[in-house]
């Protein structure tokens, strides 16, 4: 952890939404006029698009089917580990960006699917923005988790979860439901031993849990929306929480326990809202104090 540069970290899997959390905090940092670095889980990928598929053939042909995205051999825990303790340290380190489509590939004059060289984060960022898949991962080699001021975790029903997988995978990357199957189901195991570990060293969780029937995910053919759903958010800490302005704020929310609320599930942007913007004016005040 650190004082003067803190580290934030969205983690979630593949589908979970991750990234409309990420909207939802550059609206904060546009409010609050905070400096982020951002840094994207995928460039931290071992392999590029074309590199992973040779790998992937191979560990099939080694009769591995459970080499994955989510797992050790495919990632720069090590690399992520050391960004997240140089900036802690110092305000910098490496980053890259992987670039996901023809779009974001273009501005660098390269082919969708590979990464961008490694650079030095500009200086004099307020924090460091993590959001991606591993924000919070420990292995026996790396404790990525412990370099991290804030983590939040976004962690829908695994049901909600595939559904969500399936039609971003089907409608933006052209997938078969049975290719997004085979998928998820390779990754089942670096799922429980890599992902869902780290939802239990976050400090807060988001999970999303419809109300509307999502017992076989792979023939549903539209995704819950917020209003069809309930949201769970459990604070590993409840001391300091202003439990009584939440519910206040929050209509239609209440108590499941002592230090978790449940509300309606479009209530999470407002949700994130009051509840991570006095948490960054903390850390701003330790930073400030400490420099």
């Amino acid at each position: 952890m650190s004082v003067k540069h803190p580290v934030v970290a969205i983690t979630g899997s593949s589908g979970a939404g991750t990234t409309s959390v990420m909207r939802t905090f550059e609206q904060i940092f546009r409010r609050e006029g905070i400096d982020a670095a951002f840094v994207e889980g995928d460039s931290f990928h071992r392999y590029d698009r074309m590199a992973m598929k040779g790998e992937m053939a191979r560990a099939i042909a080694e009769g591995d089917h459970t080499f994955s995205h989510f797992g050790p051999e495919s990632n720069l825990f090590e690399e992520l580990e050391e960004l997240f303790r140089e900036y802690g340290g110092s305000g910098t380190g490496k980053v890259r960006k992987y670039l996901h489509n023809e779009a974001e590939a273009a501005r660098y004059g390269q082919e969708p699917g590979t990464f961008t060289p490694w650079e030095a984060i500009r200086p004099d960022t307020d924090l460091l923005f993590y959001e991606g898949l591993h924000g919070a991962v420990v292995t026996e080699e790396v404790d990525v988790a412990q370099h991290a001021d804030l983590l939040i975790g976004v962690v829908p029903v695994v049901n909600l979860e595939w559904i969500q997988k399936l039609h971003r995978d089907k409608a933006k990357r052209g997938y078969t439901t049975e290719a997004v199957t085979e998928t998820i189901l390779r990754r089942m195991h670096d799922y429980v031993h890599y992902m869902c570990p780290q939802f239990s060293r976050t400090h807060v969780n988001f999970q999303r849990v419809p109300v509307v029937d999502t017992s076989n995910p792979f023939i549903a053919r539209t995704i819950p929306t917020p209003d069809e759903s309930m949201l769970v958010i459990r604070f590993a800490n409840p001391r300091g929480i202003d439990f009584p302005y939440l519910l206040s704020m929050l209509h239609g929310s209440f108590m499941s326990r002592p230090n978790t609320i449940v509300c309606p599930g479009g209530k999470m942007d407002l949700a994130m809202q009051l509840i991570f913007t006095p948490m960054l004016w903390r850390l701003f005040e330790r930073r400030d104090k400490a420099r």
